[in-house]
């Protein structure tokens, strides 16, 4: 049975964008009739997801499941957040809201160890309220496998690439955000890093799999094909 997908969006609007193309592009279709019902609740003014996981601003938790619900409303069957760092309420939703909810890291889990079978260490590219929540370190160590990050000051230069005035939430693709996620990178794979985890939303729009040594692994392309398959469809070959 074909199922509606609902996209718990807005954080931010350009990241929610790019998972419903990722949805498009990757479902096996000849024509509109298809592709998969998609209901997109995309909220820009839900409050920062790192800030209120450093303790330094409003909690997101009430705007998420107000998006739930108005999803509930719309008759979706499952909801996904493509939104790495708002998983860290992920539990708290799953409590309030009794609904199929597909988890990004669980998923990004899976198909690592499918996919990199002899994966052991894993360099993570994250927002710093993702790295201080070992969203991804607490979740593949299930596996036994490592995550390394960032020291403080290549992290600020990170969080600079993707929130600063030049950065990529701010519209940028080239220049010093690109430059910055790439030389983090690259930096990771000397230490050991045998996979880069591109662990914020923004990471995949200046960072492909083609620019580094080592597999890049997008949790985005990663919750969207996992989406299509829970839908009832099939992934683009």
């Amino acid at each position: 049975m074909k199922k509606t997908i609902g996209i718990l969006g807005g954080m931010g609007p350009e990241a929610t964008a790019y998972f419903f193309e990722l949805i498009v592009k990757n479902t096996k279709a000849e024509k509109d009739q298809e592709h998969i019902h998609v209901v997109i609740e995309s909220n820009p003014e839900i409050p920062p997801r790192t800030d209120a996981v450093l303790e330094q601003g409003e909690s997101p938790l009430p705007y998420l499941i107000e998006g739930v619900r108005t999803l509930r409303g719309a008759g979706v069957d499952f909801i996904v957040m493509p939104c790495v760092t708002a998983h860290y309420y992920y539990n708290e939703i799953v409590a309030q809201e009794k609904i199929s909810f597909l988890n990004l890291l669980n998923e990004t889990l899976l198909y690592a160890v499918r996919k990199i079978p002899e994966l052991k260490i894993a360099g993570l590219i994250s927002s710093t309220g993702t790295l201080k929540a070992k969203l991804f370190h607490e979740t593949f160590e299930k596996e036994g496998i490592e995550v390394i990050n960032p020291n403080d000051e290549e992290q600020e230069k990170v969080m600079e690439a993707i929130f600063g005035a030049q950065g990529i939430k701010a519209g940028f693709r080239t220049g010093s955000c690109k430059e910055i996620i790439h030389g983090v990178a690259e930096t990771l794979i000397r230490r050991g890093a045998e996979a880069v985890i591109a662990g914020c939303t923004e990471v995949p729009l200046v960072l492909k799999e083609a620019d580094i040594s080592v597999p890049l692994i997008e949790p985005l392309q990663i919750l969207a094909e996992a989406s299509i398959l829970m839908a009832g469809y099939e992934v683009k070959s």
